[in-house]
């Protein structure tokens, strides 16, 4: 038997003793996206809220930009 999974490496300042498995689990199933950033990334958006408006931003140039040019020639 693998011995690295018998030893408890939870340290004594975590206490789940009152939490609840699964509570969020079907939330997160329906809703979530989860992206990992490029540490040179996360440094300029550092929390999903910056992260939703410049992504945002990009979605309005780009529509601007295929709404100018629908056919998307670069002339």
């Amino acid at each position: 038997m693998n011995q690295k999974a018998d030893t408890n490496d939870m340290r004594p300042e975590y206490d789940f003793s009152g939490g609840i498995r699964g509570k969020h689990y079907k939330a997160y199933q329906e809703d979530t996206n989860v992206v990992l950033l490029e540490p040179e990334v996360a440094r300029v958006f550092s929390d999903s809220a910056s992260v939703n408006q410049a992504l945002r931003m990009l979605i309005d140039l780009a529509d601007e930009v295929m709404q100018k040019n629908p056919t998307g020639d670069s002339r």
